[in-house]
């Protein structure tokens, strides 16, 4: 079994490579509150700016069809962002998802899914978001929950990608993995609370009416107790409504003022045409539900009823790719996917399955830079782990070993496959990361070589010497000619083989030391 870090190891390393180390008070930019803050302005920055992009790849890309859409939604960010408690280098996107969601990570890098705008009737409720995310950003949520500890502790938490037929949900390795943790962080009480009331704040200095937010909370406190699943999925996980929510938003009211700009006809105009494409995008839904059924059929009426709708999408083009692959097609996928990477060039998923699709037919070096492309912008295990299988087969054992070790990062099947080819390469040179290695004493004092083989493999001709220390001073008094263990040992079996030697008590025991040093895996 391959020895590998967890998460939470994984992302303390990356915490520490940002220099989050250093301790130190401060004042809460948005509460005005003393606190303590382990992660400078300048880090949450840094993390922001480096988990954005991956992040919003891995929730289903940007949306890119409607480019006056998002200069609308960056333009509304940015009245509340001149006004916000906090100067941060903000940034506002349209994620290309039907659920309807939001999210926020430190330095102010903050997302609105597709399916949210359909949900919102004017831009105040779009203010009414868009303040509620931007406070959990100026007021350091996300950084505190680092602060914390709670991004370094229990397993990563899946995070849907696009279309569900393939499954990238647990495929994210790397630094990528740390963006996912970010924004599917569930805040707690005090932290949603402080963002209702300082979001409502934003909007009053921004010019719209702060009642959008009253009346948008008890839009959502309906959806919840109807269980509208898309929102259950989406917005409520991380940020659920309640009544106490809604009778604190009527008391910041009472306190600010009804009045202001609504903004329903602007909002009605900007998202006209998303709203016009709505029926294509719950078609292409639909079939990514078909296709996971495996009804082809019914998943190529739907998925042409949404070209029909909307014949620009690349996603689209994509799924047609997708069941291509399915039907055995590989040459039809790739023209598929070709067609998507030509509509969206900066998308990672049509690029990791072309390679996929390619080096399945053989032709890895043509795989080798699509592969390469979609780690650019989405690190994931099944292209690292083809990279290193590329790597490999080229002779090139210390770059597949790093693939292998990357891809081995991600929990999931591929992860394990990653994991054995990597100890397969690695095993003989360092045996001692995957053989436990032990001196035993029977009742005689006769001394044993134990041996405990933790891999899935097969091992023989694994080779070792016994060194023996002085118990006082801790020097080597002797070493071994090299050993071998005799016969093999089976995956996951132990063997033993006497030394013959003999000691005259257990605490002399602790004076010998057996230390591996190389072994072959069994043909």
């Amino acid at each position: 079994m391959l020895e590998r870090h967890s998460i939470k190891h994984v992302l303390l390393g990356l915490v520490i490579a940002l220099g989050i180390i250093t301790a130190g008070c401060g004042t809460n930019p948005v509460t005005k509150k003393r606190e303590l803050q382990l992660v400078s302005e300048s880090q949450e920055i840094a993390i922001g700016k480096k988990n954005y992009g991956p992040t919003r790849q891995a929730q289903g890309g940007d949306y890119t069809l409607d480019p006056e859409l998002t200069a609308y939604v960056q333009s509304v960010g940015n009245k509340l962002a001149a006004v916000s408690d906090r100067k941060l280098p903000y940034e506002f996107s349209i994620i290309n998802d039907s659920t309807p969601n939001a999210w926020a990570m430190p330095g102010g890098k903050i997302a609105f899914n597709r399916g949210l705008l359909y949900e919102l009737n004017n831009e105040a409720e779009l203010a009414a978001v868009m303040g509620h995310e931007m406070v959990h950003a100026a007021a350091r949520h996300g950084a505190k929950d680092m602060e914390r500890g709670l991004l370094l502790q229990g397993a990563m938490v899946a995070v849907g990608i696009g279309a569900q037929n393939t499954d990238y949900a647990n495929l994210i390795v790397g630094g990528a993995q740390l963006g996912a943790q970010l924004v599917s962080t569930k805040y707690g009480r005090d932290a949603e609370s402080e963002s209702d009331f300082y979001g409502m704040q934003y909007m009053k200095k921004a010019g719209y009416d702060p009642a959008a937010a009253v009346t948008l909370q008890e839009t959502f406190v309906r959806l919840s107790a109807e269980h509208k699943s898309n929102f259950i999925d989406g917005l409520f996980a991380s940020h659920p409504p309640s009544a106490q929510r809604v009778a604190a938003n009527k008391s910041t009211l009472t306190q600010l003022g009804a009045g202001g700009d609504m903004g329903k006809d602007a909002y009605t105009q900007k998202v006209s045409k998303l709203k016009s494409t709505q029926a294509a995008y719950k078609a292409y839904d639909e079939a990514v539900k078909a296709l996971t059924s495996k009804d082809l059929e019914k998943a190529k009426l739907l998925i042409n009823q949404a070209i029909a709708g909307e014949p620009r999408e690349a996603k689209f083009q994509e799924l047609l790719a997708d069941m291509a692959l399915m039907q055995k097609k590989p040459e039809a996928a790739l023209a598929l996917y070709a067609k998507a990477i030509a509509m969206q060039p900066d998308y990672f998923k049509p690029h990791v399955q072309s390679g996929i699709a390619l080096f399945n037919m053989g032709k890895k070096a043509e795989a080798e830079a699509y592969l390469k492309r979609a780690n650019e912008l989405l690190p994931t295990a099944p292209a690292y782990h083809l990279l290193g299988q590329i790597a490999e087969t080229g002779g090139e054992t210390a770059l597949a070993m790093q693939h292998y070790q990357i891809a081995a990062d991600s929990n999931s099947e591929i992860g394990k496959q990653a994991g054995a080819r990597l100890a397969k390469l690695d095993l003989p040179r360092n045996p001692s990361k995957y053989l436990q290695a032990r001196i035993e004493v029977d009742r005689s004092g006769n001394l044993f070589a134990v041996l405990q083989n933790n891999t899935a493999f097969n091992l023989q001709k694994v080779q070792f010497k016994i060194i023996k220390y002085d118990a006082k001073t801790g020097r080597m008094i002797s070493r071994s000619a090299p050993l071998v263990m005799r016969g093999s040992i089976a995956a996951g079996a132990k063997s033993q083989m006497a030394l013959g030697q003999k000691v005259a008590s257990m605490q002399e025991v602790q004076s010998y030391k057996l230390v591996l040093e190389t072994a072959e895996i069994q043909p």
